[in-house]
């Protein structure tokens, strides 16, 4: 049985298909046809939800965290002892939410279809600020795509609702839905099921582990961004699933000297603050990754276990020498991420065996580290090529302007995604950097060295001689950047 609240209202699914999704559960099985179906991938936002969580300020005080979802991407079972609100809940006595009152008045709904969605990630984006800027709204509205061409309305609709947000029903009624999510917060391993299928969800690292050891041919849950389209888009039924999200264990960040230690199924979102603060290239990139939608509910553990050679984490985190944690029962390995790659989608992970964490380096000043994505759109989109440089030279004339004009490069990490069957690192290309001294000439040399490490092949995000040659040029922009004073480039870029 799960738990969960609907608006207000306490839901108890006792025998449910736990491959449901949440579109699927609000439109078919509660006949609220709100939320729509835009494309069951998670690419168009119509499908938003919006879904509370406990959480404790940084003061100490219990608050709700409102998170906007894909709902045609979430299996309903993630719901469980969670509060879930759809565009139906946001009126109340009569009058319109804000937010959907500010769309109303900055004409922000042409055909309607679109609208659910973007008032979701909007009543989202009002709860989460203080007075969005422009920045926050588009970051915000990203991942929701309006056909009939209406930003610039719905823009000036997330400033109003926003800026002159006004205290609701949600806010009247936190502490008793504090009061209810704590009633029925897990407090055991809990079981969706119906027929054949299974949705089992543990609360501890021990308790997964013996779940995932007993049932190894059962499909780990996290996020379910990548997951879900099995069933959505290839219509292929997940007889088992172990849902990861309430091991609270695997949702922690915890800071050491020298190094972060990141929990599988800590949801992108959060890892922000953690890995910006120490690369500031990861958390730009991490702005590019996907949509807020997708941020909030995939993984760090997800992005790397699904061994996607397209994934846009793996490459920056192989370029910073990160680890991963594997457990099988009782008994767990350290590796570096690089090897935990073998194929297209193969890994060393034997059955039963889970990524339990993952180790990423602090920051050292001797390193320089910076990471490129190349897509064909700026938001919401996924790599044509992604690549993470890390080099330290060693300098040899102090004198020199700028603090890398001259030197040694004594190691080299160059990391690719969408160059090969899997992330891997540039070994050819490293070696004609090490020993050599760090100028044009050998990075030229570089260059040519990347012919090869990789034979891209081409598909309809990029043909093999354009991901070749942007991949030079890539390393090429890493070297101008840190050589010639006052450049100002882009961190990322796209096509």
């Amino acid at each position: 049985m799960i738990q969960f609240l609907l608006n207000q209202q306490l839901r108890s699914e006792h025998a449910l298909d736990p491959n449901m999704t949440v579109l699927e559960y609000l439109r078919e099985h509660l006949h609220k046809s709100g939320t729509k179906e835009g494309c069951a991938s998670g690419d168009c936002g119509a499908c938003t939800v919006v879904v509370g969580e406990l959480d404790i300020s940084a003061e100490g005080r219990e608050y709700i965290r409102y998170r906007s979802l894909n709902s045609c991407l979430t299996f309903v079972a993630a719901l469980h002892g969670k509060q879930l609100l759809s565009v139906e809940d946001l009126k109340h006595q009569g009058q319109l939410h804000s937010v959907q009152q500010a769309m109303v008045d900055c004409h922000g709904s042409q055909c309607g279809f679109c609208t659910p969605g973007f008032v979701m990630s909007l009543f989202a984006l009002q709860k989460n600020s203080d007075g969005a800027d422009l920045h926050q709204a588009q970051e915000a509205l990203s991942g929701n795509l309006c056909r009939c061409t209406g930003y610039r309305p719905i823009l000036a609709a997330a400033e109003q609702a926003c800026c002159q947000a006004q205290p609701d029903q949600f806010d009247a009624r936190e502490a008793s839905t504090i009061a209810q999510l704590k009633a029925i917060a897990p407090k055991a391993t809990a079981e969706l099921a119906d027929a054949d299928k299974r949705c089992l969800l543990p609360l501890t690292v021990a308790d997964l582990a013996e779940l995932y050891a007993q049932q190894p041919d059962a499909r780990l849950l996290a996020g379910g961004t990548d997951l879900a389209l099995e069933v959505t888009q290839f219509h292929r039924p997940l007889p088992v699933m172990i849902y990861v999200g309430n091991v609270a264990e695997m949702k922690r960040i915890d800071t050491f000297a020298d190094r972060l230690e990141i929990g599988a199924a800590t949801p992108l979102t959060d890892c922000y603050a953690a890995l910006a603060a120490e690369y500031p290239d990861f958390g730009a990139l991490l702005h590019r990754f996907a949509s807020l939608q997708i941020r909030n509910q995939g993984t760090l553990g997800g992005n790397i276990g699904n061994a996607s050679p397209i994934g846009d984490a793996p490459p920056l985190l192989i370029a910073l020498g990160a680890q991963v944690l594997l457990r099988q029962g009782d008994s767990t390995r350290t590796l570096p991420l690089q090897d935990y790659f073998i194929d297209y989608r193969v890994t060393v992970r034997q059955p039963g065996e889970f990524i339990e964490k993952i180790i990423v380096p602090k920051a050292d000043a001797a390193w320089s580290f910076k990471a490129y994505k190349l897509s064909k759109r700026l938001d919401d989109d996924i790599s044509a090529v992604c690549a993470a440089f890390n080099v330290r030279v060693e300098r040899q004339d102090f004198s020199a302007a700028s603090p890398l004009a001259t030197g040694v490069v004594v190691e080299a990490r160059l990391a690719f995604g969408g160059m090969a069957a899997i992330p891997k690192r540039a070994r050819a290309a490293e070696a004609a950097l090490i020993g050599q001294p760090w100028t044009s000439a050998t990075v030229e040399a570089a260059c040519a060295a990347l012919a090869a490490d990789f034979t891209p092949l081409s598909d309809f995000r990029a043909s093999k001689e354009y991901r070749l040659l942007s991949a030079q040029n890539l390393l090429r922009k890493y070297f101008i950047e840190l050589t010639t004073p006052h450049v100002e480039t882009r961190v990322t870029a796209y096509v």
